[in-house]
């Protein structure tokens, strides 16, 4: 009799930048683990998996306290600071040779972790499902059976 493969389940719930890279690092090294890893997103999170979003996601400045940004929170709001906040990010990544969002959905893919989309967020939000890089669209009872024996599960 074989052993049960741990088995890791995250809602991804944001869209941006920074909160795209925790739930694809953790699935693509639990997947490597040899762990099976199940994203379900959902809302903003599915500008992650969106053709026509996931290369564009942006840092948003404003009420980000922890931005390392050497100016008060405020000057944030600045017309021009989502871009500069979002370009600091991806230099910041890039020179510790962390790979950008494309590259972990791609490196995602290749060690079979299985992303699903929020079936409701897709009929509420008007998303084409044909835009969405995902293994099937699925609603919250679906995703909570995949996720009901799960050893690890988050909500990001």
């Amino acid at each position: 009799m074989s052993e049960k493969k741990k088995k890791l389940c995250i809602i991804v719930s944001k869209g941006t930048l920074d909160s795209a890279y925790p739930p694809l690092i953790l699935a693509s090294t639990a997947a490597s683990m040899g762990w099976e890893a199940h994203l379900f997103f959902t809302f903003y999170g599915l500008d992650i998996v969106n053709r026509k979003k996931y290369r564009s996601l942006k840092v948003a400045p404003i009420a980000n306290p922890a931005m390392p940004m050497p100016v008060p929170n405020i000057i944030g709001m600045l017309p021009g600071m989502t871009a500069m906040a979002t370009a600091m990010m991806k230099k910041m990544m890039a020179d510790k040779k962390v790979p950008s969002i494309p590259e972990l959905i791609e490196v995602c893919r290749e060690v079979g972790v299985k992303f699903y989309g929020c079936q409701m967020t897709i009929d509420v939000m008007g998303i084409k499902e044909e835009d969405l890089m995902v293994d099937a669209c699925i609603g919250a009872a679906g995703f909570l059976e995949i996720a009901g024996d799960a050893d690890v599960t988050l909500f990001i």
